[in-house]
């Protein structure tokens, strides 16, 4: 245990009252002298109960200690610890130089030390909400509303619903409940928790900060163009709606019902489609990755902007950060139910429904499917980034995180499906106005979808300006929710790891850390930061966070053992989790991870946008850019065995063997009664 400054604060138990009965027999049998005998022996006597059952059946007995080191009541309070001082007698010491509470000898009390750190307490959330708000917005991201209505209607409409679903329940749901019920244990971040669970995995804390940063490099960019559409959308007409801008080309055709005198060509480009691509991103100005062309000033200052609201979000902790998301989790589901009911009175909404749920059961013959099905709800809950495990951490030790986990993960589920509805009735709308089929309108995912199909439907409708503005605000909240988490899960293990450093200048910490994430995503702001947004989407997350948690689970189950991790839950929860929750950690979740893994590496994906496909070179450097974080996992490992002492079977011994918690933690010391 590291040395502290430590304060010693005595509690005394209760009165041993069977022996208290046969003193009083004995002094009605043998009178004084009887007395102070009886006394004699009875101290030596209850030394050696002591010694015999030890500190667990002691603390037992006013509350359970926990091997984290958290006592499950809570200790005597200064007033109670006063009266007891209070009795006629003499009072006892502790050994070694602490003094203990006066006790009166004539009767007969356990002396129970507690030992309390004078370190700063670690923060909690304010409220139960702020935390379930956090944990819902970092869920519910852009990925439900452009990425889930896509997949779905690309493999097999309503039918894709049974995979996902069987995905979530047997996949994503567990690998969530797992972190949370870690985290609240453990009250550590994805570093220095690896101590206490499997010491020579702590590689998989560097690797999920590594993969954060990279997140935070691409992801806060899209934030960037949705800012750059809101403030565009100040005006009485929409700039992605007319085709008689400087930044329009001859082929641009604005083609809608109304529109009787234009034809319209392969060749066609929407007034939306020009926007986006040579306004907002500047695409035509580069060739391609190997040549990115100069930054876009309109996109860096919009991206400071995106960042300096992130900083002054996360600065102060979660205690901020809890009050922000109040804001931000919530106004998109207003925005959400509102463009639902705008959708649904527009006219072939209906289409866009029928061709969004209407199954077709032969796809589900496809492994396709259920490798889109397994990868959607994974990066839709979003276990492996460290930041479920950060914001359990700051939980209270019995809060339910069972129960949390089951109702944050419906309701990102419940948020993807809603969401079709939201966008598929605007391409319904579309298919209706421009007299084609649904599919040759929604041909595109990603950020093509919202930034190009969406906002043309939007711009075509009436009160145009207000969807817009809305619109585009609600993108740039479900963002930032992510951010937030994203960046609060990196700075959490870095606190944890480092507290002797760190803990005493996070904000100076936090500012550094935004600053070099601003740095880093410089890159994206360039002429063709679309395509390295696009190369860090597909080869810097996907395979190495899923190759990390598939580490994580096998070291939780495996290593660390469900035996042992299901005694924790039940520490903390009072309950023991059932059978299919240790079958899904032990087998099933490690299948489905491994089943992902190997989709990814036999099937690489075709990476292309627009009409840029990425060269082969290019698909070298993004699998450079994953293994460069799942390095960590390999290098740690050596690293620990090398530094280790002893033999090598000795070093593998305990490099997989986990630090008891209750060595930071240790709240009781027990000494012999007086």
């Amino acid at each position: 245990m590291e040395t502290n400054d430590m304060m010693l604060t005595s509690m005394l138990t209760m009165d041993n009252r069977e022996n208290e009965g046969e003193r009083e027999k004995g002094r009605e049998e043998v009178g004084g002298e009887a007395e102070g005998t009886q006394q004699e022996h009875s101290r030596p006597m209850l030394a050696d109960g002591l010694a015999e059952r030890g500190p667990k059946s002691l603390i037992s007995g006013s509350g359970q200690q926990v091997s984290n080191g958290f006592t499950t009541s809570t200790p005597q309070s200064p007033r109670e610890g006063a009266g007891s001082a209070a009795f006629s007698g003499g009072t006892s010491s502790v050994p070694g130089g602490g003094t203990g509470s006066s006790v009166p000898l004539g009767g007969l009390r356990t002396l129970v030390v507690q030992q309390t750190s004078l370190e700063k307490p670690r923060e909690t959330w304010s409220k139960k909400m702020d935390f379930l708000l956090s944990v819902i917005g970092y869920a519910v991201d852009l990925g439900n509303v452009w990425r889930f209505p896509y997949i779905c209607y690309q493999n097999g409409g309503g039918a894709f619903l049974l995979p996902y679903l069987l995905m979530a329940v047997f996949g994503g749901v567990p690998l969530f409940y797992m972190e949370l019920a870690l985290g609240q244990f453990h009250r550590s971040g994805c570093i220095s928790i690896w101590k206490h669970i499997c010491p020579i995995f702590k590689g998989i804390g560097f690797a999920i900060c590594i993969i954060s940063l990279y997140i935070s490099f691409y992801y806060n960019t899209i934030m960037a163009w949705a800012l750059y559409y809101l403030l565009s959308s100040f005006r009485p007409t929409l700039p992605w709606t007319t085709c008689a801008n400087s930044w329009n080309t001859v082929n641009c055709k604005h083609y809608m019902s109304t529109d009787h005198n234009v034809s319209w060509s392969n060749s066609s480009t929407s007034p939306a489609e020009e926007f986006y691509i040579r306004q907002v991103l500047q695409v035509h100005l580069s060739p391609g990755l190997h040549q990115l062309g100069s930054v876009s000033w309109q996109l860096a200052l919009c991206l400071l902007f995106i960042f300096t609201i992130v900083y002054f979000s996360i600065w102060k902790g979660v205690k901020t950060s809890g009050k922000v998301v109040w804001v931000t989790a919530t106004f998109p589901y207003l925005v959400l139910l509102v463009l639902l009911i705008r959708g649904a009175t527009l006219p072939g909404a209906w289409r866009g429904v029928v061709f969004y749920l209407k199954p077709d059961w032969e796809k589900l013959l496809s492994t396709t499917v259920w490798i889109d099905a397994a990868a959607q709800i994974f990066f839709s809950l979003g276990p492996g980034f460290g930041v479920l495990l950060a914001f359990a951490s700051y939980n209270p030790f019995h809060n339910n995180c069972y129960k949390d986990a089951l109702i944050t993960s419906s309701v990102n589920c419940l948020t993807s499906f809603l969401s079709g509805f939201v966008i598929f009735t605007v391409l319904g709308y579309i298919a209706e106005m421009r007299h084609l089929d649904v599919d040759a309108v929604a041909k595109d995912a990603g950020p093509s979808l919202l930034f190009i199909v969406y906002a043309e439907a939007i711009a075509n409708m009436p009160g145009a300006t207000f969807f817009a503005i809305i619109f585009f605000l609600m993108i740039i909240m479900l963002g930032l929710d992510s951010t937030f988490a994203g960046l609060e899960g990196v700075i959490t293990a870095m606190l944890d790891e480092f507290p002797h450093v760190l803990s005493k200048r996070r904000e100076q910490f936090v500012l550094g850390l935004v600053c070099f994430c601003y740095l880093g995503a410089l890159s994206t702001l360039t002429y063709g930061g679309a395509f390295v947004v696009k190369l860090f989407e597909e080869y810097a997350t996907g395979p190495a966070v899923i190759t990390v948690v598939l580490l994580e689970v096998i070291a939780v189950s495996w290593f660390y053992g469900t035996n042992r991790f299901c005694n924790d839950i039940q520490l903390m929860l009072g309950f023991y989790p059932g059978l299919f929750w240790r079958v899904c950690w032990v087998a099933i979740c490690p299948c489905f991870l491994l089943f992902i893994v190997i989709s990814f590496l036999a099937f690489p994906p075709e990476v292309k946008l627009f009409k840029y496909h990425f060269p082969p070179w290019t698909t070298v450097l993004g699998y450079c850019i994953g293994v460069s974080s799942f390095i960590c996992v390999p290098a740690y490992m050596v690293y620990h065995l090398l530094n280790a002492k002893g033999t090598f079977k000795q070093r593998l011994l305990k490099s997989i063997t986990p630090e008891p918690s209750g060595e930071q933690h240790r709240d009781f010391i027990v000494t012999n009664a007086v």
